[in-house]
C-alpha cells in the first residue's frame, strides 16, 4: 500500500507571514537609522525648490573657425562641463544646450557655486611651449628698426619677479639679442625654398629672410606693447593663435610676459592630473602623460636642457596664460609638475579641469542669475495640496467601497511612504539625487499606482468569496492571479519610467527616477507587507466571519451558496414486490 503523500503548505508562505513583516520592519528601521546617521533627515532639494545659480554661457569661435560651433562640439562641451561640476562634488547640477550657441548651467543652492562657475567656463586648452623671451608684464618702449633690419628695442626689459613657483632666470641679453632669438626661431620654422624653383638660390634667401624679419618685427612689437596688468589684454594676447604659431602670453598673475615657441606637447596627451605636495610642502599639480605625450615631453626637455636661460624654460600655457614656466636642467619623461602659489582649492580645480579634458569651444559668460526658491516653494505647496486632496479622495473611496479592507490599504500606503522618503533622503548624499518639482509629481502619481495594486488583490479575493469560498482559502487562491497582474502592471510602469529617464534630460529625469523608484517599492510593499497582513487579517473573527463592515460580507458581495452534493433517497422496497 502506497504511503500517503504529505500535503504541502499553502503557496506564498502564508503559513509564516511574520517573517515577511519582520523583514520589511527591519528594512524600515535600518533606512530610518541610516538617514539620521548620515545627517540627512530631509531629501536634498533641487534648484527649483532650494534656489541656486543659473549661468548662461555663449560659445565663441576663433577667427576663421565659425563652423566649429556645431551640435557635436556643443554636446561634447556639455558632457565635459557635467563631469567637471560632478568632479567638484556638486550634485544635481543641470547642464544643457539652449539654441545653437548657448549652454545653461543650473547649480543648486548649498554648493560652491562660485567654484563651479569658474570651472564650467574654463576652456582648459593646455600647451607646453618653449620660452624664447621673458620680461616684466608692463609695456616696454616700442622697438625701432636698426640699419640691419633687425628690431632693436630702445630699452632692455628687466626680469620679472619670480612668482607662482616659476624658476625664470633674469635675461642678461640685450634687447637686440631678444629680437635675434625671435628671428632665429622664425627662421628655424620657415619652410625652405624648393630646389626646383627657377628663381636663383641667392635671391630666395633674402626673400625668406625678409618675411622672417617682418614676422619677427611684428611679434616683437606686439610683445613690447603687451600690458599684462590688464585682464582684458591677458585674455586677448593669445586669442586666435594656433598651436604651431609663436605667440606672446602673460603669466596668470600678470607680473611677466613671454614670447613662446610652437607647442611641443598638447594637453590632450595628459593622461591624468592630481593635486598634491612637492618637496617644499607647497601645493602642485602632478600630471601623467600618455605614451605619445611622454615621448614628446622627453624630446622637448632634452632640447631645452642644453639651452641657456631663459631659453631653457618651457611654459605651461593654460587658455593662453602661462601658469608656470620652470627651467629644465635634465631630460624628463612620463610626468610633469605644475608648481605655483596654489592653494589646495586652486590646485584641485586645475587638476579637475585637466583630468576631464579641454572644451572644444571657448565660452563667454553671458549672464549669471540667482534663482530664489520662492516660486518653486509656491509651486511645491500647490503640488502638495493637490497630492493631499488626491490622497484624501483615495482614502474616502477605499473606506466607502472596501470598508475594513481600507485599513490594510492605508497601512500599506504608509509603509510605502516611509520607504520612499527615507530612500530619497539617503540617495541625496549617495548618488546626488535632489528632489525637484517633477520628482514630487512622480511621487504623487505613484500613490495611484500603489493603490491600484491593492485594489487588484482585493478584487481577486472578493471574486473568490463570490464563488462561495470562505475567506482564508479565498485569500490564498486569489494571490497567484493578483500577483501576475500586479507584476505585469508594475513592469510596464517601470519600463516607461526607464525609457523616459534615458531619452530625456534635466528635470524630467527627476520625474522618471521617482516614478521608477516608487514602482519598485510598490512590488516590495505588496509582497512583503500587504499579502502577509491580509493573511493575518483573514484569521481574525471580524474578517473571517464576513462582518458587514469588513468589506468581505458574502451577502453584500452576492456570494453563491456553497456547492453541496445532494444524497440520493431510494424508495423503500415493498416485500410483496420482492
Amino acid at each position: 500500500m502506497a504511503a500517503p503523500k504529505k500535503s504541502r503548505g499553502p503557496a506564498g508562505g502564508q503559513g509564516r507571514p511574520g517573517r515577511s513583516l519582520a523583514l520589511i520592519l527591519i528594512a524600515m528601521v535600518a533606512l530610518t537609522g541610516g538617514m539620521f546617521l548620515a545627517d540627512q533627515p530631509t531629501p536634498r532639494l533641487g534648484i527649483d525648490l532650494a534656489g541656486g545659480t543659473s549661468i548662461t554661457l555663449e560659445a565663441k569661435s576663433e577667427p576663421g573657425q565659425e563652423s566649429a560651433i556645431n551640435k557635436t562640439n556643443m554636446d561634447t562641451a556639455v558632457q565635459i562641463m557635467e563631469r567637471r561640476v560632478n568632479g567638484l562634488g556638486v550634485s544635481e547640477a543641470e547642464v544643457q544646450t539652449q539654441g545653437k550657441s548657448n549652454i545653461i548651467v543650473n547649480i543648486p543652492k548649498g554648493t560652491n557655486s562660485a567654484q563651479a562657475r569658474e570651472q564650467v567656463g574654463t576652456t582648459a586648452k593646455l600647451y607646453f611651449r618653449p620660452v624664447l623671451t621673458v620680461a616684466q608684464g608692463t609695456p616696454t618702449p616700442t622697438p625701432s628698426a636698426s640699419t640691419s633690419g633687425k628690431p632693436t628695442p630702445s630699452g632692455s626689459p628687466s626680469a620679472p619677479t619670480a612668482d607662482k613657483g616659476k624658476t625664470s632666470a633674469t635675461p642678461n641679453a640685450s634687447a637686440t639679442t631678444q629680437g635675434r632669438a625671435v628671428t632665429g626661431a622664425l627662421k628655424a620654422d620657415s619652410t625652405p625654398t624648393p630646389k626646383a624653383s627657377t628663381t636663383p638660390k641667392a635671391d630666395a634667401t633674402p626673400s625668406a629672410s625678409a618675411a622672417d624679419e617682418a614676422a619677427a618685427a611684428k611679434l616683437q612689437k606686439q610683445f613690447a606693447a603687451l600690458d599684462c596688468s590688464s585682464k582684458a589684454s591677458r585674455a586677448e594676447a593669445a586669442r586666435g593663435a594656433k598651436p604651431t604659431d609663436m605667440v606672446v602670453a602673460c603669466s596668470s598673475e600678470g607680473d611677466a610676459k613671454y614670447v613662446l615657441g610652437p607647442s611641443e606637447v598638447s594637453g590632450t596627451e595628459v593622461d591624468s592630473a592630481k593635486a598634491g605636495f612637492d618637496q617644499r610642502g607647497m601645493w602642485v599639480v602632478n600630471m601623467e602623460f600618455t605614451k605619445k605625450g611622454s615621448k614628446q615631453f622627453q624630446t622637448i626637455t632634452k632640447k631645452l636642457s642644453a639651452q641657456q636661460p631663459p631659453q631653457n624654460q618651457f611654459a605651461i600655457a593654460l587658455d593662453g596664460e602661462v601658469v608656470s614656466a620652470p627651467s629644465v636642467r635634465t631630460t624628463l619623461s612620463g610626468s610633469a609638475e605644475i608648481s605655483g602659489s596654489f592653494t589646495q582649492q586652486s590646485a584641485e580645480d586645475l587638476a579637475n579641469v585637466l583630468s576631464y579634458g579641454a572644451l572644444p569651444l571657448s565660452f563667454k559668460e553671458q549672464s549669471v542669475t540667482t534663482v530664489t526658491a520662492a516660486l518653486g516653494g509656491e509651486q511645491l505647496q500647490a503640488g502638495l495640496i493637490a497630492g493631499a486632496i488626491g490622497l484624501a479622495l483615495v482614502v474616502i473611496y477605499l473606506v466607502a467601497y472596501y470598508r475594513g479592507l481600507a485599513i490594510i490599504a492605508l497601512l500599506s500606503l504608509l509603509v510605502s511612504g516611509i520607504l520612499t522618503y527615507t530612500l530619497m533622503s539617503l540617495l541625496g548624499p549617495a548618488i546626488g539625487f535632489a528632489l525637484n518639482l517633477p520628482a514630487v509629481c512622480g511621487a504623487i502619481v505613484a500613490i495611484g499606482i500603489t493603490a491600484d495594486s491593492f485594489i487588484v488583490y482585493f478584487e481577486r479575493v472578493r471574486d473568490e468569496i463570490r464563488e462561495g469560498r470562505t475567506l482564508r482559502p479565498a485569500v490564498e487562491r486569489a494571490w497567484p492571479r493578483a500577483r501576475r497582474t500586479i507584476l505585469v502592471s508594475d513592469f510596464v510602469s517601470f519600463l516607461a519610467a526607464a525609457v523616459l529617464f534615458v531619452v530625456t534630460v534635466g528635470k524630467v529625469q527627476g520625474f522618471a527616477f521617482t516614478l521608477g523608484l516608487t514602482t519598485l517599492l510598490d512590488v516590495v510593499v505588496v509582497f512583503l507587507f500587504t499579502k502577509p497582513v491580509m493573511t493575518l487579517m483573514a484569521r481574525t473573527k471580524f474578517f473571517a466571519s464576513g462582518h458587514p463592515w469588513s468589506g468581505l460580507d458574502p451577502k453584500r458581495l452576492g456570494a453563491k451558496p456553497p456547492l453541496r452534493r445532494s444524497r440520493r433517497v431510494n424508495a423503500p422496497t415493498d416485500p410483496k414486490e420482492a
